[in-house]
């Protein structure tokens, strides 16, 4: 990667989900991309645990789904999260969550839009980045680089001078049109652009310690599960299993020189090997970036914004943002993107960023509610003691509960309100835990099962799609009206009246990341006007 290397679309700075997942989709577009990461390597730590449904339906418009799924959990492991004293003995309390084949089989007698194509998967980060990086360097477009960090840039009229350092010391420069910062929360691109980070920082610090044990979960005999919280008078201890159910991390604020070998030991109960890993400090953080966008430099995922990591909104917000902001940047590299179509990156992405630090912190705070509760006879064997136990139980199962019952923050946002949707669309909000399908313009689109069995998602088109319900409409301006600006339009005609009663409208115009630009029962008095604003080339 010499200074005098050809100039690259896209640069993004950090490999992580976020970064791997924007250079993959940029590539398949066919937008050169290079991705520069500091480290050497992929994460060698788990961090996230779950991949909710929208991001596996993410992974599956890009193909490889189901090669996330043999990272994790297998399909019949329950995702079941437990309350106990020990591992060995009967828990307190239990919130049942289906496994994956479980949710597999609800999916495919759901015919009315309510559930995902895709469940949630239990997959580490440590083994997801892997595959990412393989399947991102055989890309084609997308140049990958570790050992390579973003120290500094400039960016001009006509694109982003990258200064980067490589792990030998020396400096050298890349060029491209944009840059991209996903290179997380202490983020050098966001921090050279004078970025300022919004809302509470450094809540509180806490210690994750990363330990082995091969035989750890075969051997846990009430239950098994992906999250074990402990009742203790004195400490808050969760163990958390990782997708190959021989890694797990325990959350605890006990000091960094603490014995954990001896405590994870006293919290199993059962005699098994433990090899501690590593021990890090972290903090907890609610903040959002008050801008997302300088120009030709965008941030996303956690140089944007910063969760706590309950509820499971991290980096599946992270992957939200590089999915969305993947296909504008191609849309203006390739010329019939209008400068409306980057402006709306920052204008649909902050707010569901807003919205999901404050579900962030709203599940966060159900765990003290339960934890006030624990008094210093919690653990005793007296009817005092049970008593206590079951009323705490009651508020584990509400309170706890928040974290895990999120869906309507994780696919039921909307962008209704944007500029490059259909002009009578107007701002929405959307519920944190309830999913009402909706086909309203902003939407994601509701997954639906043809009647040949295909799921609609897998039928649309890689750009935008035109879906026209009923043989009597005449779609060519449409056709022509994107052909006249050189943008990609697939047109799928659908006899489905199954469908009708939630697709009410005889056509929708789906974008390329699955939300619905525009609906209705005629074509437009003026196509090219619906066009032009959708692609964002109407100026406001």
């Amino acid at each position: 990667m010499p200074a005098s290397a050809e100039p690259f679309d896209v640069i993004v700075a950090g490999a992580g989900p976020a970064g791997f997942c924007t250079a993959i989709d940029l590539g398949r577009r066919g937008v050169t991309c290079l991705l520069l990461e500091r480290r050497p390597a992929t994460a060698p730590w788990p961090k996230m645990d779950r991949t909710n449904a929208r991001s596996m339906e993410f992974f599956r418009r890009i193909g490889i789904a189901d090669r996330i799924r043999d990272l994790g959990f297998p399909p019949d492991m329950p995702m079941d999260v437990f309350l106990m004293t020990r591992l060995s003995e009967p828990p307190v309390a239990v919130l049942p969550f289906p496994s994956v084949a479980e949710w597999r089989t609800r999916i495919g007698r759901t015919h009315d839009g309510s559930l995902p194509l895709e469940p949630y998967q239990l997959v580490a980060q440590n083994k997801v980045e892997p595959l990412l990086k393989e399947v991102a360097e055989s890309t084609p477009n997308v140049t990958v680089r570790h050992g390579c960090e973003v120290t500094d840039f400039e960016q001009d009229d006509a694109g982003v001078t990258v200064t980067v350092r490589r792990a030998n010391g020396e400096d050298i420069t890349a060029r491209a049109r944009y840059l991209v910062g996903c290179d997380g929360g202490v983020s050098t691109v966001r921090k050279r652009l004078n970025i300022k980070l919004e809302g509470e920082g450094s809540i509180r610090e806490l210690r994750q310690v990363i330990f082995y044990s091969a035989d750890l979960f075969d051997k846990i005999p009430y239950g098994k599960g992906r999250h074990y919280t402990f009742l203790d008078p004195a400490e808050s201890f969760t163990i958390v299993v990782q997708g190959d159910r021989k890694e797990f991390t325990l959350h605890t604020s006990l000091p960094e020189d603490a014995d954990f070998k001896a405590v994870i030991a006293r919290l199993v109960g059962y005699p098994c090997d433990i090899k501690i890993l590593h021990v890090l400090t972290w903090r907890y953080h609610l903040l959002l970036a008050e801008r997302y966008r300088d120009r030709r430099v965008f941030l996303a995922g956690d140089s944007a914004h910063l969760v706590i990591p309950t509820g499971g909104l991290g980096m599946n917000t992270a992957l939200g943002d590089a999915f969305d902001l993947s296909w504008k940047l191609a849309g203006a590299i390739r010329g019939w993107g209008g400068p409306g179509l980057l402006d709306s990156y920052e204008l649909e992405r902050r707010p569901v960023g807003a919205h999901n630090v404050a579900c962030s912190g709203w599940a966060a705070s159900g765990v003290p509610i339960w934890q006030s509760l624990v008094k210093p006879h919690v653990l005793e064997d007296t009817s005092d003691g049970a008593d206590l136990r079951h009323e705490i139980a009651k508020s584990f199962k509400i309170n706890h509960g928040r974290m895990h019952s999120m869906r309507g923050a994780e696919f039921g946002y909307t962008y209704a309100g944007s500029a490059i949707l259909d002009e009578d669309s107007r701002p929405e909000t959307w519920d944190t835990i309830a999913y009402t399908p909706n086909t309203r313009p902003g939407a994601r689109a509701p997954h639906m099962w043809l009647s040949d069995g295909r799921p609609l998602q897998d039928v649309v088109g890689n750009w935008y799609t035109l879906l026209v319900f009923g043989s009597e409409f005449d779609f060519s301006e449409f056709e022509a009206a994107f052909r006249a600006i050189g943008a990609p339009l697939t047109v799928l005609r659908l006899d489905e009246p199954h469908m009708r009663k939630l697709y009410d409208r005889s056509m929708f115009l789906l974008r390329p990341d699955m939300h619905i630009a525009w609906r209705g029962d005629a074509t437009p008095a003026n196509v090219g006007k619906l066009v032009d604003r959708v692609t964002g080339r109407t100026q406001h």
